[in-house]
């Protein structure tokens, strides 16, 4: 198992917490608001940043594992080169969508470093932490993809079912 891999398991790993750690707060939140109806500023903001952080580090895993969702009507019946050859071009697809959506994300957050912008709830916590969850995550899934894109092409395509 290569480093890069051991990492984007360790970032499943820390997503899995994160979504923890949100169910956590957002239960606080339910007990704090309606049995001692004292809701908390900060729970629901927070979760959301869990949940936001969590999914995008997760999403590398997911792609490696082929845990993302799929439509196997067609491809699930290819077999040999034609099968090599979409799961090939549905990886490159995944490699380019990321890196568009990294890039943009990353200009969006540099932008906000540029002007202190903030979430302007109770927190007023500076928004590029929200907001570098995106750049961070597809920087993750596009490396993963390309690795992913790669293996189809060489023809080591994980099988449903079967992972590393």
């Amino acid at each position: 198992m290569t480093i890069f891999s051991k990492f984007i398991t360790a970032m499943a790993g820390l997503s899995a917490c994160l979504f923890v750690l949100s169910g956590v707060m957002l239960t606080y939140e339910v007990l704090a608001r309606y049995i001692f109806v004292q809701p908390t500023s900060w729970a629901a903001e927070l979760s959301q940043l869990c949940l936001l952080w969590g999914v995008l580090l997760a999403a590398p895993w997911c792609l490696r594992e082929r845990r993302h969702i799929r439509i196997t009507a067609i491809i699930g019946q290819l077999k040999g080169a034609p099968r090599a050859a979409s799961e090939t071009v549905a990886m490159g697809v995944v490699a380019v969508f990321s890196a568009i959506v990294g890039f943009q994300g990353a200009i969006i957050v540099l932008d906000s470093l540029h002007l202190n912008r903030t979430t302007g709830t109770l927190l007023n916590m500076p928004i590029w932490i929200v907001e570098m969850a995106v750049p961070a995550g597809c920087a993750l899934l596009f490396a993963q993809a390309c690795i992913e894109t790669l293996r189809a092409a060489r023809g080591e395509i994980v099988a449903e079912g079967e992972h590393e």
